[in-house]
């Protein structure tokens, strides 16, 4: 087996085997002892700054950091592969480590600027179109970013091996049946990479929206490289393919503000008194707390049929959510004041009797 491997059974090739080995073995001990220290200090000095970039940074960083510091001090002291085959293959091996240990550092500080903008720009203060839209724009190109990484990663690995590039060669000669299979191939996931882009460019929607999708009202709970989960109000989750939001209409009832106009329709006999059903809605407002935002509100008769018409109450809120609650309070509120006070002008069907000459009675009703 020693023999496949290429490594001569001789006092030389075991003392530099054995050379190799105690250098990097203890190169790679120091990067490990160099990390427990450096971390060490780090988390001392991060400790009163709780929650700010630099605990975000010595958390994120630390795993990939277990693997990065002693692959690069093994790295620095091996020698060239070709003093040993057996060596080269080692080699070979502490150079995919260090790709992969790279890629997933580059991967972790991608993490540490999505935490610098939550912190920055937190969406969970009253007026938050500006943090939700930094937030949005950030978190998809986190994840373009993290995808190009592992790509170049893969990439860079693969590309040490000399067969790897032989076959790369080869694919580029045959570029034309080859490309056209994996641009098929790849088309729904370049797609929605690149809705998920023009979203962030455009800004048609941010996290934490208030949309309806396919006829379900909810917000934007996440939105992926290629996905977009929207929490309903009833805790179920809609998963949506990102380009649908490119490729389809929706509602977006937060894309510039928060605040929402809300109406209420009662429908209400001709006898109702429209002023004093007014007053009663301003009261009903007033006494609705933080509900209403006070800045709008009315009372108007939009419609008139043959037998009711219809009254349009309409009220203003911060949000959407207040809006809903808004909406429901003043409509219990003002069917309860008019079968208190006003019963004859609900709806009803009238019918009047008239007697004819003879025995009968003639119906109409109306």
């Amino acid at each position: 087996m020693l023999d496949a491997l290429g490594l001569d059974i001789s006092a030389d090739a075991w003392a530099a085997l054995a050379l190799w080995a105690g250098g990097v073995g203890a190169a790679a001990l120091g990067g490990a002892a160099a990390h427990v220290v450096l971390f060490a200090i780090l988390r001392r000095l991060t400790r009163r700054t709780e929650g700010s970039a630099d605990t975000s940074a010595v958390r994120h960083l630390s795993a990939p950091a277990w693997l990065l510091l002693p692959v690069a001090g093994a790295l620095m002291v091996a020698p060239p592969g070709d003093a040993l085959p057996i060596v080269g293959v080692a080699r070979h091996a502490l150079v995919l480590a260090l790709i992969y240990a790279v890629a997933w550092a580059l991967v972790a500080l991608t993490y540490v600027a999505d935490d610098l903008v939550r912190e920055r720009w937190d969406i969970r203060h009253a007026d938050n179109l500006h943090a939700r839209k930094v937030q949005t724009k950030v978190r998809i190109f986190r994840k373009v970013a993290v995808s190009l990484v592992i790509v170049l990663a893969v990439a860079a690995a693969l590309m040490t091996f000399p067969a790897a590039r032989q076959l790369g060669a080869s694919i580029l000669a045959s570029a034309g049946i080859a490309g056209l299979v994996v641009g098929l191939a790849a088309r729904p996931l370049l797609s929605n990479l690149i809705a998920g882009v023009q979203i962030a460019l455009t800004e048609t929607l941010n996290i934490d929206d208030v949309v309806i999708v396919k006829g379900e009202w909810g917000r934007i709970e996440e939105i992926a490289s290629t996905y977009v989960v929207v929490r309903i109000w009833d805790l179920r989750r809609l998963v949506v393919p990102i380009n649908f939001f490119v490729e389809e209409p929706f509602e977006n009832w937060t894309r510039t503000t928060a605040d929402l106009l809300g109406t209420v329709f009662i429908h209400c006999d001709y006898t109702v008194p429209v002023d004093d059903v007014r007053r009663e809605l301003k009261r009903i407002l007033d006494d609705s707390g933080d509900l209403w935002d006070g800045k709008s509100w009315g009372l108007v008769v939009t419609d008139a049929t043959e037998r009711t018409m219809t009254l349009r109450a309409l009220m203003s809120a911060a949000d959407s959510s207040k809006a809903w609650d808004l909406r429901c309070r003043v409509r219990e509120k003002l069917i309860d004041y008019l079968q208190r006070e006003h019963p004859d002008a609900l709806p009803r069907l009238r019918a009047e009797t008239l007697t004819a000459p003879g025995d009968g009675a003639h119906h109409h009703a109306r």
